[in-house]
Parts: structure tokens; sequence; C-alpha cells
């Protein structure tokens, strides 16, 4: 019987905590829902492909200034494996079992490499992260592809769709280094 009893308490813990981790997340989208505009749709037409397309994982959406702090709206917080496509209208990433992320070319501020985004990490620089625009707040998408040898590429070809009157994190960085 006391057995009995510490299993039924060890349910109810973890499914405390589920409860609770679950309640966190619907608040943080709830919160989330009020201060951010709707993500735009994906164009019927976005055009011809600049790059081939990468098969790899959407990792997620977080707000600029943290790494950590996931956009939970819609199903847009959901890791997904998907492909990226990138056309002279924007970024088009297509989720499989996930609404598809659609990033317009005018939204784009910047894109990196980088090792860490919406609390994964992973060896090197093995995400592709577009920093973007929706409505005044700065957002980081993370992508990683399957084949790593053209993430260089991917970075650049998205860097070149940034609006060229705004400068990018990358042309910020380099003009603060040669002013010292």
């Amino acid at each position: 019987m006391e057995r009995f009893l510490w299993v039924l308490g060890m349910a109810a813990l973890v499914a405390l905590v589920f409860f609770g981790m679950r309640r966190g997340w619907t608040g943080r989208a709830r919160r989330q829902a009020a201060e951010l505009p709707d993500f735009p749709a994906p164009l019927a037409e976005p055009g011809e492909e600049l790059l081939p397309a990468a098969t790899g994982m959407y990792v997620g959406t977080t707000k600029a200034t943290d790494w950590q702090d996931r956009i939970a709206v819609g199903d847009i917080g959901h890791r997904a494996n998907g492909t990226a496509h990138l056309h002279a209208a924007g970024l088009l990433l297509r989720r499989t079992g996930a609404s598809d992320v659609w990033i317009p070319a005018e939204s784009i501020v910047d894109s990196r490499l980088d090792h860490k985004l919406a609390n994964k990490v992973v060896p090197g620089a093995g995400l592709v992260v577009v920093t973007w625009r929706l409505g005044e707040q700065l957002l980081d998408t993370g992508f990683r592809g399957d084949d790593k040898t053209t993430q260089t590429e991917w970075v650049e070809a998205v860097r070149a769709l940034a609006p060229a009157d705004e400068p990018t994190q990358h042309e910020t960085a380099s003009s603060r280094q040669e002013e010292k």
C-alpha cells in the first residue's frame, strides 16, 4: 500500500509539472499575441527561387534581443522539419506538420550563422539565423540545414535581400571596428 501511495504521489507531481508548463506556454502565447501583429501570409506566387531549396529543420523564432525568448503565437514556436525557399520577394520556410513561415524581403534586416537560438545549441555555427522586422519588433528565425556546406551561401543571399536603406548588423559591427 505504501508503494502505491508513493507512485500515486509521483504521478500527481509529474501531472502538476506538465500542467504548469502548459499554462506557462499558453500564457506566453496570449501575451505575445497582444504584442505582435499577425505573421505575414506566404505569397501565392513568390516568384523564381534564387537558390535551390534546402532541407533541414525550422528551429524557431525568438525576439532578436533574447535568443531564448521563443515566440509561442500559433504554431510558430513548434520545431519542425521542412525546406527553405529563397525568392526575390522573401524567404519561405515550408514546415512539415505546421504552418509555413513567410519572411518578406522588405522585412529582412540581416542574416548570420550562429550556434544558438530558441533554446537549441548546436556545435559550431550550424544555424542560419535571419533577423527581420514584424511591426515594431525585431525577430530572429533559425533554420538548421542538412547540407552545412551551403550555409554561408544562404546567409549572403538572404543578407542581399535586406533593404539598402537599413544597415545590417554585420555592417554596423564592421563600422564600429573601423572607428576604433
